[in-house]
């Protein structure tokens, strides 16, 4: 069954992106072009998607930072000195 007609992108296709690693609407635009066009089957891809397994989302739902601005403040490294 197509999901997106804009792009003739399929049930399986999305599933398929998924499980190499895409997990939000905006990573399966980018691998298929899928609700880039005129957007009516976002909500269907975010319902393909669900809550399945998602390392960045487990990140979050344990607390994690999901921007690398939001890690601790690390000290810049020293460079060596010019010969």
């Amino acid at each position: 069954m197509y999901v997106c007609s804009c792009f003739g992108v399929t049930e399986k296709q999305v599933k398929e992106h998924a499980e190499a690693g895409a997990c939000t609407p905006r990573q399966i635009a980018s691998a298929c072009k899928a609700g880039t066009d005129c957007g009516s089957c976002v909500r269907r891809i975010q319902a393909l998607l669900g809550r399945g397994d998602c390392p960045r989302r487990e990140l979050l739902d344990r607390g994690a930072p999901a921007l690398a601005a939001e890690l601790p403040e690390a000290a810049p490294a020293a460079l060596p000195e010019a010969a």
